[in-house]
């Protein structure tokens, strides 16, 4: 019985160990800042770094010379259908957590459980915009087309596809608004890997200022005051 004892006070012992290491890296690393690398050409993409206070999107264009978003993310898998849109963000996360919690009033238990310990699947969001206001929840940044290259290539290497290369619609209602929907994605969420690191990730692949790990929107817009 005393061995038995002394086992379970090692394994909490041991789990509480590791969330104190968790807590500190997830404070600290968001502070050490991953420099934007300048490719030296013209910066003539507009892209966005925007929260809703959960998720994190990065928003681009819809259409230019490099990429038509609309042509792989059809206007028709959304409830308004309508084409008139300048912008799509696109954001990476976990199923659950986006289809059942859209704030954070709406977390359960048992999403965030299985979130955070690699238990159920993931999804892309995206959403389309007419136009974008700067502010504490979107911040702009001007990348260059060689860098919006790269972005895009990250992008679209999250998307799960069918046997004919298309991106995987999911229908459901529970979006967030008359412009938005979900497509299958590629990977599993975690507390090690968040839709913010996604994104964080997504900043590096183009280039841009980023936190060398975050778990969190404020690792990221820390960097972009």
């Amino acid at each position: 019985m005393k061995k038995v004892l002394i086992l379970i006070l090692k394994v909490l012992a041991g789990i509480v160990g590791i969330v104190v290491l968790y807590v500190i890296l997830a404070l600290a690393l968001p502070y050490i800042e991953v420099r934007a690398k300048d490719d030296g050409n013209p910066k003539v993409v507009p892209v966005y770094i925007y929260t809703n206070g959960v998720h994190t999107d990065i928003v681009m264009p819809v259409k230019n010379e490099l990429q038509d978003w609309s042509a792989i993310i059809p206007y028709s898998n959304t409830k308004s259908k309508k084409d008139d849109y300048s912008y799509i963000g696109i954001g990476w996360g976990d199923k659950g957590f986006y289809l059942d919690t859209p704030t954070w009033a709406d977390l359960k238990f048992s999403t965030a459980f299985k979130a955070a310990f690699w238990l159920s699947e993931s999804a892309m969001h995206c959403t389309y915009y007419k136009t974008m206001k700067e502010g504490a929840d979107c911040k702009k940044i001007m990348i260059s087309k060689e860098q919006y290259k790269a972005l895009i290539h990250f992008v679209e290497d999250k998307f799960d596809r069918d046997k004919n290369g298309n991106f995987m619609y999911v229908p459901t209602n529970a979006v967030y608004g008359d412009s938005d929907a979900f497509y299958d994605a590629k990977g599993t969420y975690s507390f090690a890997y968040t839709c913010n690191t996604w994104t964080n990730n997504a900043l590096k692949a183009a280039g841009q200022k980023a936190a060398l790990w975050t778990a969190s929107d404020l690792g990221i817009f820390q960097h972009y005051k």
